[in-house]
C-alpha cells in the first residue's frame, strides 16, 4: 500500500479507526453513536497511561494491564480506549476488539502515515550480534551518507534511539508499535538515508514490525537463550519468532555458518524475499565469503569475497568473531545500493559502545576489555579471543549472570570463564528478584567444574574490579563482561543507576 493509500485511511477520527479495525476483521463492537461523535478528532494514541493527552485514543494492552491504566489517561483527557473486554467502572467510550496487539500495530502505521514505505530499513535479528552488526551497518550508511551529502542514517538499537530528530537511551531492543512508528516518522521528515534496526524474539512475537516494510532482513545466528517462563516457553517458540522477519522483507541476508542457516534460507524463500544473500568465514561458496584474517592493533583485517571482486578490509574492533557481523552489515549494504569504497571505510570507522572496547592502564601494564557478552557462548567467544590476542598474558574475567530468566547462563558463563581464564571473579549483574549470593555461588561451582583453581565471588561490581587490578599479576588482561553499555542494574526494588563498565574501569585504572 502506498502513503497516499495509507493517508487516507488515517485514524484521526473513532469513525476512521474502526473502519480499519474492520477491514482487518480484528473489530468486535464499536461504540455507541451516542457515546461519542463519529468526526471527533483523536490527536494522539498511546499506550502508557502517563503519556495520554487530551482527545487521545488510549490501548490498553499486556499482560500486566491493570484498569488504573485506563482511568488514568481518561482523567487526562483520553477521549476513548481500546481493549479486548470492557473495562469495568469505566464510564468512557470502547472499541472492542479481538487482538489489541495487532489493532495496535495498525492504528500506530495508519496514524503516523505508514513512514516505512518510504524508508530503506535493515532489521537485524538474532541471539548474538545484532548490536554490533547495526553499529556497523550504520557507519557503512552513514559514510555513504557523507559521500552523496545525504541524511545519515536513523538507528533503533539495544544502546540508543537515534532518529535524527530525536536520540535517547533505549528501554527496549525493539520498541512498542506506537514508539517505532514514531521514530519511523521521525527519520523520515529528517530525510534519513535509511534506518538500521534490532528486531528482538519479543518484538516478532508480539506484533511490534506490523505494517513496518522491510527493504532488508538479516540473520546472525541463533542459541539456547530467551527461554523462561517470561520470554519464550521453548527453543521452537523462539526460532519461529526469529523465522518470521522474513516475512515482511523484501531481502534477506543470512549466516551460512549457523546450524540452522538453512532453515532462515529456506524462511526466506518460502517468504518470496526477492533475494536471498548468504554470509560466511567458513564456505568460500556463500555470497560474501572471508578469509585472511589477520590481528592488528586494535583490531582484525581480512579479505572479503563478494560480487566477483576480493576487498581487503581493516574491522577496528576486537575479535575476530566480529567478522561475521562485519559481512552481514555489507550484505545488507549492497542490498540497498552501497558500494565496496563506502563499505570499507564505514567499517574502519566503525565504533560500537560496550562491545569490545579496550582501555590501557596509565601506569601498570593492564589492559581492559568490557564487552556485553552475557551468555555462555559469547563469553567462552570472548575469553578465546582475548586469549589468542594476548597470548602472553594473565586474563582475569569478571562477571555475573542475570537473575529470574535465562537460568543457565550462569553456568554456561562459568563453565567457559573456568576454561579460559586465570582468575574468575564472580559478582553482581541484573539480580531482579534473586539473591547475588545464589548466583555467583553457581557461577563459581561451574568455574571450579572447568577446572579453575582461582575463583573468587565479590558481590559488589566496583569492588570486584578493585580486586582484579589488584590481583593482576603484569601483564594481564581484564574483562569486564555482561553489562556493556547498560547504565542501570536491575535489583529487586527495581533499575537503579549505574555509571557503566567504560566508565568504572576508566575511573579505577586512574586513581
Amino acid at each position: 500500500m502506498t502513503t497516499t493509500e495509507q493517508a487516507a485511511q488515517m485514524p484521526r477520527t473513532v469513525e476512521s479507526c474502526v473502519r480499519l479495525l474492520e477491514q482487518h476483521s480484528l473489530l468486535e463492537c464499536a461504540p455507541a453513536a451516542n457515546e461519542l461523535a463519529p468526526s471527533f478528532v483523536l490527536r494522539g494514541v498511546c499506550c502508557d497511561s502517563r503519556r495520554a493527552m487530551r482527545d487521545s485514543l488510549f490501548i490498553c494492552k499486556g499482560a500486566h494491564f491493570k484498569a488504573d491504566y485506563a482511568r488514568e489517561a481518561l482523567a487526562a483527557g483520553a477521549a476513548a480506549y481500546l481493549s479486548s473486554e470492557r473495562i469495568e467502572g469505566v464510564a468512557a467510550p470502547c472499541i472492542l476488539v479481538n487482538d489489541v496487539r495487532a489493532a495496535m500495530g495498525i492504528l500506530a502505521d495508519a496514524f503516523f502515515e505508514h513512514p516505512s514505505g518510504d524508508l530503506k530499513i535493515c532489521a537485524i535479528t538474532g541471539t548474538k550480534g545484532k548490536t554490533t552488526s547495526a553499529y556497523y551497518l550504520k557507519s557503512i550508511v552513514d559514510e555513504h551518507a557523507r559521500s552523496c551529502e545525504a541524511a545519515r542514517c536513523a538507528l533503533l538499537s539495544t544502546i540508543a534511539i537515534d532518529d535524527g530528530i530525536e536520540r535517547v537511551p533505549s528501554t527496549l531492543t525493539t520498541p512498542e508499535p506506537i514508539d517505532l512508528q514514531q521514530h519511523l516518522a521521525n527519520a523520515r521528515k529528517a530525510g534519513a538515508s535509511a534506518v538500521v534496526m534490532e528486531a528482538s524474539s519479543q518484538a516478532l512475537k508480539y506484533g511490534r514490525l506490523a505494517c513496518v516494510a522491510l527493504e532488508t532482513g538479516m540473520f546472525t545466528n541463533l542459541g539456547e537463550d530467551h527461554i523462561s517462563p517470561i520470554e519464550h516457553p521453548d527453543f521452537a517458540d523462539y526460532m519461529a519468532s526469529k523465522l518470521s522477519l522474513f516475512d515482511r522483507c523484501r531481502n534477506a541476508v543470512v549466516n551460512a555458518d549457523d546450524p540452522h542457516g538453512q532453515a532462515f534460507v529456506d524462511a526466506a524463500h518460502a517468504a518470496g524475499c526477492e533475494r536471498v544473500i548468504t554470509y560466511s568465514i567458513h564456505d568460500p561458496a556463500a555470497d560474501f565469503y572471508a578469509d585472511n584474517i589477520r590481528r592488528v592493533q586494535g583490531g582484525v583485517s581480512f579479505d572479503a569475497h563478494f560480487d566477483g571482486a576480493c576487498h581487503p578490509l581493516l574491522l577496528n574492533t576486537m575479535g575476530a568473531f566480529n567478522i561475521a557481523n562485519a559481512l552481514g552489515a555489507m550484505a545488507c549494504a549492497v542490498t540497498i545500493g552501497i558500494g565496496p569504497d563506502d563499505i570499507a571505510r564505514g567499517l574502519a570507522r566503525a565504533v560500537v559502545p560496550g562491545r569490545m572496547e579496550t582501555f590501557a592502564h596509565p601506569q601498570r601494564d593492564i589492559v581492559g576489555v568490557i564487552d556485553y557478552a552475557h551468555n555462555g557462548s559469547s563469553l567462552e567467544a570472548l575469553l578465546a579471543d582475548v586469549r589468542e590476542s594476548y597470548p602472553d598474558r594473565r586474563v582475569i574475567a569478571v562477571f555475573g549472570a542475570t537473575g529470574t530468566k535465562g537460568v543457565e547462563r550462569r553456568f554456561g558463563m562459568g563453565e567457559a570463564a573456568g576454561r579460559l581464564a586465570d582468575v574468575v571473579i564472580a559478582t553482581e549483574d541484573d539480580p531482579g528478584q534473586e539473591r547475588v549470593e545464589d548466583i555467583c555461588d553457581a557461577i563459581a561451582s561451574s568455574a571450579r567444574a572447568a577446572g579453575a583453581t582461582d575463583v573468587r565471588i565479590v558481590l559488589d561490581r566496583e569492588q570486584a574490579v578493585r580486586e582484579a587490578i589488584a590481583a593482576a599479576v603484569e601483564p594481564a588482561v581484564i574483562v569486564l563482561a555482561g553489562k556493556g553499555h547498560e547504565r542501570t542494574i536491575i535489583r529487586k526494588e527495581g533499575r537503579v543507576p549505574y555509571e557503566g563498565d567504560a566508565s568504572l574501569i576508566t575511573r579505577l585504572f586512574n586513581e
